[in-house]
């Protein structure tokens, strides 16, 4: 496991930059470790002795499932934070619990950050004019309210999807730059019917490629330390030689790596996500790392240690296959 070559003027990621993905890509390089782990819950997800505890004492109402999903996810964070450099919150996860579940992730990006975690918040959120602004606000951003500004989740990026163009992008980029965030772009999706619009050629090239290609123009004023922009693209592990083109084309565009286990991506098709220095992405697992108790059998209580060694299993099996 190691990082054969860093670009130059680089002193232990100080630089001139302070931008999100320098701060993200000096925590994969301390940690040695590329991956995110995804808190994606579901209630069956959570231990039953952590789901009774807060069912008997709210009932079997939606206040109760988040306040018992908060807890797992909790847990778990203080299991991998040492281990694991960032989080993925799918927002989705969190919505279908209505105004409580709002609240539990909230809380839950709060809590990373506050064991020193790297936050992505998955929403893939794409509109244009005031509507992004909205979004980029709520996300990334601040709200004003009197002479207070207040961050109503504060994550460290936000999915989002570009397929609106350059109106959907362009109000998250002064954000991304004015405060330290970053946005992962939807490019080569890992799910099965990506290729349906996404392998379309447009002039002979897919249109996912096309999607890259903005994303390097999106990106061309933050440039960072690691030669990496605060423009990243979301590539499928499900899609290997996909992986390895986009690699080659988008030089200054980090990946973010979903499929990874679940979805039946492996590390050695990841292997070409990575640049010449051993940089340039960073992979997502969620249920496997959630629900690593489940395929281990072992008693519930040690969910949270069972995700700690399937999260070490991941790293290492990255480190030995993809050896980034």
């Amino acid at each position: 496991m190691r990082f054969r070559r860093l670009p130059k003027n680089i002193d232990e990621g100080k630089g001139v930059y302070n931008m999100s993905f320098d701060r993200l890509i000096r925590k994969i390089i301390s940690m040695k470790n590329p991956t995110v782990a995804g808190l994606d819950p579901k209630l069956d997800y959570v231990p039953e002795y952590i789901r009774n505890e807060f069912l008997e004492a709210d009932g079997e109402t939606l206040k109760a499932a988040s306040k018992a999903i908060l807890r797992y996810n909790q847990l778990l964070i203080d299991a991998l934070c040492d281990i694991v450099p960032a989080v993925k919150i799918q927002a989705a996860y969190y919505e279908m619990y209505g105004h409580h579940g709002v609240k539990t992730m909230e809380r839950t990006i709060r809590y990373a950050h506050l064991k020193g975690m790297y936050v992505i918040t998955d929403g893939k959120r794409n509109d244009i004019g005031a509507t992004m602004e909205a979004y980029t606000a709520a996300h990334l951003g601040s709200v004003s309210i009197g002479s207070s500004e207040c961050e109503p989740f504060g994550a460290d990026a936000l999915t989002v999807n570009g397929y609106l163009g350059t109106d959907g992008i362009s109000p998250l980029l002064g954000v991304c730059k004015e405060r330290d965030k970053g946005i992962f772009v939807l490019c080569k999706t890992s799910n099965p019917s990506s290729g349906e619009f996404q392998d379309l050629l447009i002039d002979g090239v897919p249109l996912y490629a096309r999607m890259g290609d903005q994303c390097e123009a999106w990106g061309k004023e933050t440039i960072g330390e690691y030669g990496y922009s605060g423009v990243g693209a979301v590539v499928g592990a499900t899609y290997p030689e996909q992986l390895t083109e986009l690699r080659k084309r988008l030089p200054h565009t980090l990946f973010l790596v979903p499929g990874y286990g679940a979805q039946g991506g492996g590390a050695k098709g990841i292997a070409g996500a990575f640049d010449e220095n051993g940089i340039g992405a960073i992979v997502n697992s969620s249920r496997a790392i959630m629900c690593a108790y489940k395929k281990e059998g072992c008693d519930e209580r040690d969910f949270a240690e069972a995700a700690r060694r399937e999260a070490i299993r991941m790293r290492d099996d990255l480190a030995e296959n993809a050896h980034f």
